[in-house]
């Protein structure tokens, strides 16, 4: 097998982005993120994760830029870890990897949670790539060119 290539080397976005976010418990703290949780104790009772994989994946989440810590908003000692804009801009794919398990990973009439639109109180559409134009664009309708 060779020898994996150092992140910052790799010319993949696809294969860098899945270096640091793409294991589960790094999606999942960021999805109870954009959940509302803040709190280590809050990450771990809803991940059920162990204490040392949960600070290993908020410290890697933070040094990335991901999350940032802030002192407690109720005014005790604690810190909370909140998204930043560029852990904001995680939620695309977070939305997207939802609705791939949704279409695919349920029976019909399976009950699962649903992410709605608070204004309308509605499911939210489907999200899928669009050329510039508006039109759905089809994996062979795209090509990735590599670098040299």
């Amino acid at each position: 097998m060779p020898p994996r290539k150092p992140v910052n080397e790799e010319p993949c976005p696809v294969a860098r982005s899945v270096d640091l976010i793409g294991d589960r418990w790094s999606l999942l703290v960021v999805r109870d993120a954009f959940d509302g949780m803040r709190r280590f104790g809050d990450f771990q009772r809803s991940l059920g994760v162990a204490r040392n994989i949960l600070s290993d994946r908020l410290h890697k989440l933070v040094d990335a830029g991901i999350l940032e810590t802030q002192a407690a908003s109720d005014g005790t000692s604690y810190q909370e870890y909140v998204l930043t804009a560029k852990g904001g801009s995680l939620f695309p794919i977070v939305v997207a990897l939802r609705q791939w398990g949704e279409q695919h990973l349920f029976e019909r009439g399976e009950r699962h949670s649903v992410l709605i639109d608070k204004r309308t109180g509605k499911p939210i559409p489907r999200m899928v790539p669009q050329a510039k134009d508006g039109s759905v664009l089809l994996p062979a309708a795209t090509e990735v060119r590599k670098v040299p």
